[in-house]
């Protein structure tokens, strides 16, 4: 009775972590098919659009790897509770923006609260789980993580459309609200308060020149078309090279003197390591096809909210089938698994260009949309875990948890960064007042730079794969 009883605490207890996993992918996903409500409402910018979103990515992504570093050092369930309440309360502030300002600024600390909440419950599944069980929580982890990117659009839709209490688009933020209540009243008697074996001083230095950095890139790619390209941005383009350099060497010398670096330069260089996460930053900018997608279909056909979200229904369903197909897959073709995902994405893209190209202004025949947007989804379902793992299985034992920390974070960087590129390309042939026709053009061209992105990609990943080591042999996540 005693055994039972600790069975079910220990996965209420883990029911708990899965909810810091959901809503950061949830978050990230659910805004795009609200945001011709938030510029209509708030007056925003095409810019500041694409800030919402790539904001919050950036932030996600530069404090990630810090995230799970806190976990280490003050316990993993004070700081999981910490950030799980300090979404709430950035929730609340997005819920509550008055101006795109205060929008974009809540979702940048909506990000942060993000990255210290979300690596908890990866970090905690082997304080949790004996030996025999942790393949099953692994799998309930990355379910939780894919399921919520599969269900944000359609889920994002019918909240707006329900205009629950007038609410409009606030209510994606405000639903989280009785969400982290649950878990802070569920959370504070389950969870186990496990750190790291020999928890390592953060790199504040690191960190913070990583943030520089990105930022230093993103914010003009943003703001600089909207602004025409003042001085103050190429500037910032021109530093951020500079700063990227000041970051290497700054990890570089902080190892000699015995820290623990935010990103290992000795781990980087290993065979196939560089090609493969350039291979990640070059794939995930697919992320963009939310964005472009989700305002040409509401502002230049003029779906609805709920309407786009279920357009966006096939590539759910495609994602939840392309894992379920992997284990044939690598049998079949092995360490070419990956990039045969980005070529079915490719193949999605393009179609897709092709259904616009032939009736602009008007809604594509549902079959050949299904398909093309089901291809984009059984690609990313095929590519996605596999690419990540390939990286990942590449590092020595010692160094896998700082590569996956880095794979994840090249994740949400190429997230902002294709909402920075490929949204503004969008914005850019779209024009100052677009028109149905403008802004097919404009999507027509985002998806040809999408599918060009996902071309290099799929080469960076075999290049990866075919170079100095074999990566040792693991499950393929399901």
């Amino acid at each position: 009775m005693q055994t039972n009883n600790s069975d079910t605490r220990r996965w209420l207890a883990f029911a708990v972590l899965l909810v810091g996993a959901f809503l950061p992918p949830l978050d990230f996903f659910i805004v795009n098919v609200a945001l011709p409500s938030i510029r209509s409402d708030l007056g925003t910018s095409a810019a500041e659009l694409q800030l919402v979103i790539s904001g919050y990515a950036a932030a996600y992504a530069v404090f990630l790897i810090t995230g799970g570093r806190l976990g280490d050092l003050f316990g993993r369930r004070r700081v999981f509770l910490a950030g799980i309440s300090g979404f709430g309360l950035t929730s609340l502030l997005c819920g509550l923006a008055i101006s795109p300002s205060m929008l974009i600024v809540g979702r940048v600390l909506q990000g942060l609260s993000a990255a210290a909440m979300a690596p908890q419950g990866l970090a905690s599944i082997h304080a949790l789980f004996p030996v025999q069980e942790r393949s099953r929580a692994l799998g309930l982890y990355g379910a939780a993580v894919g399921f919520a990117a599969v269900v944000a659009q359609a889920l994002g839709g019918a909240l707006i459309s329900a205009d629950i209490l007038n609410l409009q688009w606030r209510i994606i933020f405000l639903i989280n609200l009785p969400v982290v209540a649950a878990v802070l009243i569920g959370g504070l008697p389950l969870l186990p308060d496990a750190r790291g074996d020999s928890p390592a001083p953060i790199d504040w230095g690191g960190v913070l020149l990583c943030a520089l950095t990105l930022g230093l890139l993103i914010v003009p790619l943003v703001e600089g078309r909207e602004r025409g390209w003042p001085w103050w941005a190429c500037a910032m383009l021109i530093a951020m090279p500079l700063a990227g350099l000041c970051f290497w060497r700054y990890e570089r010398a902080f190892a000699r003197r015995g820290g623990v670096p935010l990103v290992s330069v000795d781990l980087v260089r290993m065979p196939g390591l560089i090609s493969g996460l350039a291979g990640v930053l070059f794939f995930y900018v697919v992320s963009a096809f939310f964005l472009v997608f989700s305002v040409y279909l509401q502002s230049a056909l003029g779906l609805g909210p709920l309407e786009t979200g279920l357009v966006f229904l096939p590539f759910g369903v495609g994602f939840f089938i392309g894992p379920l197909t992997t284990p044939l897959a690598v049998r079949i073709f092995g360490s070419w698994v990956p990039a045969i995902g980005m070529l079915f994405e490719v193949a999605g893209c393009l179609y897709l260009a092709a259904l616009v190209a032939q009736a602009p202004a008007q809604m594509p025949a549902q079959l050949p949309l299904m398909v093309a947007v089901g291809l984009l989804g059984f690609g990313q379902g095929w590519a996605l875990p596999t690419l990540v793992r390939s990286v990942i299985d590449r590092a020595p034992a010692t160094g896998s948890g700082m590569i996956a920390g880095l794979t994840n974070s090249a994740l949400q960087i190429s997230a902002a960064l294709g909402v920075a590129v490929i949204g503004g390309i969008f914005f850019s042939i779209a024009g100052d007042s677009p028109d149905p026709m403008s802004m097919a053009k404009g999507l027509i061209a985002a998806m040809l730079c999408t599918g060009a992105s996902l071309s290099l990609a799929a080469v960076l990943s075999v290049v990866a794969s075919r170079s100095g080591i074999q990566a040792a042999p693991r499950p393929v996540p399901r």
